[in-house]
């Protein structure tokens, strides 16, 4: 099949309208370092932690918040906050992926911070993620997530001194897992904007699917240590939902093979090897949860993906991944605690 050029563009038609909104805005001298994009939708329980958890962030910040046509009390909670946020309210629900575009375009930080509704942001997320790009100016940042069921956590003590992250010269090169989730992307504006945004036509691998425009779009950091973001579990979730996640990946192995992402041939094998990791994860779950078609499907079709991400597993391993990099910072019990006990460890996958 023949390549067709990697063109950014949103899938709904709308890009023209978010590029206009985003183009300029990287000049603008009283711009903040963050932009906190929250993203809502019946999330009445939730949102009040959610944007609590953004307004007691330290540095330089604006939070935004889209409330997509909620039909429960959502948008009555928001407008409590007054004019500690930007309050945005769609007039019909257009999904998650829109909520986050229609954020962006309102957004005038350096660095995009995305949140869903339903999580939280430790109290000093925003302190790390300073940091780093004080010293490095990444264009992505890949938080450090923990899963929690129930409350919120209390958060009892600040986070340890030091910051331990890996640094890769793009996505692509990355050699260790990482939790996939909405809540934990940070990505600079300009890049966002360069990518096409988030793709309005996709919801199951929506974020896998952002990461595919800027997995060559620049230097990329992943935060091993501390925590940064409470992903919170419940009966809703998305990630539930096996067979659509999987129907996903072929969705996104399509695009692949169109041409619809950046980077061509050259970074053809770079990206087998990173669909390999994701094959291998949801099959696994799949088989798991009972989905054997859809697994056995997947293994089938695309199985030498997964021989190529564990060849390279194996060579990082006998090589040596990419070292840990230590950053200072300075330790503080947080002002106003997220929530008695502290969040447990997460899983993670590539």
């Amino acid at each position: 099949m023949r390549l067709q050029k990697y063109k950014p563009r949103l899938a709904s038609g709308n890009a023209v309208d978010l590029f206009a909104n985003l183009e300029g805005k990287d000049s603008e001298v009283s711009e903040p370092l963050f932009s906190i994009v929250i993203a809502c939708y019946n999330h009445e329980k939730f949102i009040r932690e959610a944007v609590e958890s953004a307004l007691r962030q330290q540095p330089s910040k604006e939070i935004v918040v889209v409330d997509d046509a909620s039909s429960d009390g959502s948008a009555e909670v928001l407008k409590s906050f007054g004019q500690s946020i930007i309050f945005e309210r769609l007039p019909v629900n257009r999904g998650a992926a829109a909520a986050r575009n229609h954020g962006a375009s309102v957004a005038k930080g350096k660095y995009l911070v995305f949140l869903d509704g339903d999580d939280a942001l430790m109290p000093w997320t925003l302190k790390v993620y300073g940091r780093i790009i004080e010293e490095r100016s990444p264009t992505l940042i890949l938080g450090r997530s923990s899963l929690f069921d129930g409350d919120l956590p209390t958060i009892t003590a600040g986070p340890q001194p030091g910051i331990r992250f890996v640094e890769y010269a793009t996505f692509f090169e990355k050699d260790r897992p990482w939790v996939y989730n909405t809540s934990s992307l940070v990505v600079e504006r300009a890049a966002f904007r360069d990518a096409g945004g988030w793709s309005e036509d996709i919801f199951y691998q929506d974020i896998q699917d952002l990461l595919n425009k800027l997995g060559v779009a620049g230097r990329t950091n992943i935060v091993l240590a501390p925590v940064t973001v409470l992903y919170r579990m419940h009966s809703t979730n998305a990630v539930r939902q096996i067979a659509p996640f999987i129907e996903g990946i072929h969705v996104l192995l399509a695009k692949a093979r169109q041409g619809a992402y950046p980077g061509g041939r050259a970074v053809r094998m770079k990206r087998a090897v990173w669909f390999g990791g994701l094959i291998f994860y949801w099959a696994k779950e799949g088989m798991r949860s009972g989905h054997f078609r859809d697994a056995l499907k997947l293994l089938f079709t695309d199985g030498w993906m997964v021989l190529l991400a564990l060849i390279r597993r194996a060579g990082a391993w006998i090589a040596g991944r990419r070292p840990i990099e230590v950053l200072t910072l300075e330790p503080n019990a947080p002002e106003n605690p997220v929530g008695s006990h502290p969040a447990p460890p997460s899983p993670e996958h590539s």
